[in-house]
């Protein structure tokens, strides 16, 4: 362990003082981290979730050298570019609907606090005052800036400790049943003159604890939303481009948001980019002659065009290889390769959807000990809270995918049986 005094590096979601000092990986390939000491890893969690393509995919990079030796970077303000512009349509056609206006961010976090801006400042240029809270549901998570924190899981999650200081919102159960949807119904009946939008992680409640709905609790959200004129806005980061067994979660449950949020595999994984898209009803609220009516956002970065080529490259892959096929092919083969350990004593729940996998424990484990466990079997698995996911690139091998689910079931039955 070394003194993390010494350390330059502040490593995300790490207590400095106790932490192993991490890995240093030298390469990617594939499904395959190398490491400096030359051992190599199955990556079971394809880079939180963005690798969807795998690793140095070759037409990805070929299309980002080309545009590094064009224009690595120009700012968005009162300049386009022909990446963005291609991104935006291309998008625009892929989405349901009329999802038809994208406004480009350089992360999840952010593109969740745009969605947001965007439901508030709605009301706002239409007149209307008092709305700015949000419902959300207790499970989620949405980001680790303030206003995507504020709409995350107040109790269980991660951002707990903010309370005081993050904007108080309305949180309901999902409605799995006639009784919770008849309690989301009634929440916002008794909340509506003060809510600006109604934000939900479709199908999947990622890093909140891979929590998973069927699309029937999607679409009692989207009509319970609808039947009291409330916005919903789809956060799709985690589950969007293929995660789910579908393009986008929100075609399970035949659903159009008045907004979406995309990142995490956007750009296969490559570089930094987010997209926040919105309806026309949505984009036309901010059409007017007061300059102070339009939407008042803009990263430094955003619409890179490095990023964007590498998104319309991820896009192209999607158009012509069978990602969607791949990852359905790789539920089946997650769903046979975990259920067995449903019958382990101290296991909760086994759960999959599309191409995530999720071994819940009946009580938290060591999750330092796990790591450390997946490592010595050469895998990247990333446990958190009280499960242990696989979340594999689309690409994976069958062998790859064998093995990491040979090592779930040993790891899970010592862990259990020590």
């Amino acid at each position: 362990m070394t003194d993390p005094r010494r350390d330059a590096l502040w490593r995300p979601y790490t207590q400095m003082k106790t932490a192993m000092p991490p890995l240093e990986a030298v390469r990617t390939h594939g499904s395959r981290i190398v490491l400096a000491d030359g051992r190599e890893l199955i990556d079971g969690i394809a880079s939180w979730w963005t690798a969807a393509h795998g690793y140095n995919h070759p037409h990805i990079r070929a299309a980002v050298a080309a545009q590094l030796e064009a224009m690595p970077h120009v700012m968005f303000g009162g300049l386009t570019h022909a990446p963005a512009e291609r991104l935006a349509s291309r998008l625009a056609a892929l989405l349901p609907g009329d999802l038809d206006h994208v406004f480009f961010t350089d992360s999840g976090s952010v593109a969740v606090e745009v969605a947001l801006k965007m439901a508030a400042q709605m009301w706002l240029n239409r007149g209307v005052s008092g709305r700015s809270r949000f419902l959300a549901f207790r499970g989620g998570y949405h980001g680790d800036t303030m206003g995507a924190m504020s709409v995350c899981d107040p109790e269980e999650g991660m951002h707990r400790r903010f309370g005081a200081y993050l904007p108080a919102q309305v949180f309901c159960d999902l409605p799995f049943g006639a009784g919770q949807a008849a309690a989301l119904d009634a929440c916002m009946a008794a909340n509506r003159e003060t809510l600006a939008a109604v934000i939900v992680e479709p199908l999947v409640q990622g890093a909140g604890g891979m929590r998973m709905h069927p699309p029937e609790v999607l679409a009692t959200i989207a009509r319970l939303a609808h039947r009291h004129g409330l916005p919903l806005i789809a956060d799709e980061i985690f589950t969007g481009f293929g995660r789910t067994g579908t393009l986008f979660a929100c075609e399970q449950a035949g659903i159009v948001p008045d907004i979406l949020c995309l990142s995490k595999a956007l750009t296969g994984g490559t570089l930094a980019l987010a997209a926040t898209v919105a309806t026309r009803s949505v984009f036309e609220a901010f059409l007017s002659d007061d300059p102070a009516a339009a939407l008042m956002h803009g990263p430094t970065f955003m619409a890179n065009p490095l990023a964007c080529a590498a998104a319309e490259a991820s896009l192209d892959l999607f158009a012509t290889e069978p990602r969607l096929d791949q990852a359905r092919a790789i539920g089946v083969r997650l769903a046979a390769g975990l259920e067995p350990l449903r019958a382990v004593p101290g296991i909760a729940d086994v759960r999959t959807l599309g191409a995530i996998g999720v071994v819940q424990f009946a009580q938290p484990p060591d999750l330092a000990d796990l790591k450390r466990r997946f490592v010595e079997h050469g895998m990247w698995v990333r446990p958190f809270g009280d499960i242990v996911y696989l979340t594999p690139a689309l690409t994976i091998a069958a062998s790859d995918l064998d093995r990491l689910l040979t090592a779930v079931a040993a790891i899970v039955r010592e862990t259990t049986h020590p």
